[in-house]
């Protein structure tokens, strides 16, 4: 089975870059935020969809940035092809939710909800002048961090 998932890049007016800390069935991992598509959706209006669930976000999809264009499983599916897209987005209004400075800062309250959901997020800006695919945990997310510093960090 092939799961589409769609992301954005949200690069702040301080040229800092949005990135989602979540924590998964006992996995921590760092990803840009967004999100699977669901059937019947198109993949811009999939990322709208999913700012607003997670963060309460209207956004602007803008132009798009990168295509999975190699074979990547699943890291939670066994036998499950990942195909992923990325788009540049801005926010349309102030964003609302509690950033973290640091990564995994979650609360007594979002643990508690990990015990009966077993997913949990917060987000963070990292400046583009310490963002690498380092940052990142899953590869496809490596990947275009990549993509991201050779087009935003060249002098």
């Amino acid at each position: 089975m092939i799961t589409v998932r769609v992301y954005g890049i949200l690069i702040n007016e301080h040229n800092e870059i949005l990135v989602s800390d979540e924590l998964i069935r006992g996995k921590k991992i760092t990803k840009f935020c967004g999100g699977g598509l669901e059937q019947g959706e198109g993949t811009r209006a999939c990322l709208q969809r999913e700012f607003l669930e997670e963060m309460n976000l209207t956004i602007a999809v803008n132009e798009h940035v990168y295509t999975t264009d190699f074979y990547q499983p699943s890291a939670f599916k066994e036998g499950d092809q990942i195909l992923s897209i990325y788009y540049k987005v801005a926010p349309l209004v102030p964003i609302a939710v509690k950033l973290s400075t640091e990564p995994f800062d979650f609360d007594w309250q979002q643990l508690a909800l990990y015990n009966t959901t077993q997913q949990i997020e917060n987000f963070r800006f990292i400046p583009l002048a310490k963002f690498s695919p380092n940052c990142m945990t899953l590869p496809i997310d490596k990947h275009v961090s990549t993509i991201i510093v050779n087009n935003f960090l060249l002098p």
